[in-house]
């Protein structure tokens, strides 16, 4: 019996992260204030720690992620875009590291 294994590309990775991020910072800044009790809510709470999960699972372990779940436990600090903000932290900071390695493995010019 073999297993195969789907791999999805980084691009597209980001893509699905970012996309869940705006998705959960729109529900939260929008939808659950008009309906729940804003962040002593458990559907909130559930959110949070859900896309937290999702992220890492499609990005792997960023810092960024930390202080984007924790702030989300303040109440008020839902109206920031925070996961937003972590994930498009951690695409700049990975286009950063790959071109910093093309940089790397360019011959010197004479």
């Amino acid at each position: 019996m073999t297993h195969d294994t789907i791999t999805i590309s980084l691009k597209s990775r980001f893509r699905a992260a970012l996309i869940l991020a705006m998705v959960a910072d729109a529900l939260q800044i929008v939808i659950f204030p008009l309906f729940v009790e804003g962040a002593e809510s458990l559907a909130d709470d559930i959110l949070d720690l859900g896309i937290g999960v999702v992220l890492v699972r499609l990005l792997g372990w960023h810092w960024e992620f930390l202080p984007s779940f924790l702030a989300k436990l303040v109440p008020g600090v839902d109206l920031v875009p925070f996961w937003t903000m972590a994930v498009a932290s951690v695409y700049r900071r990975s286009k950063g590291i790959v071109a910093g390695t093309e940089d790397t493995h360019e011959e010197p010019r004479s």
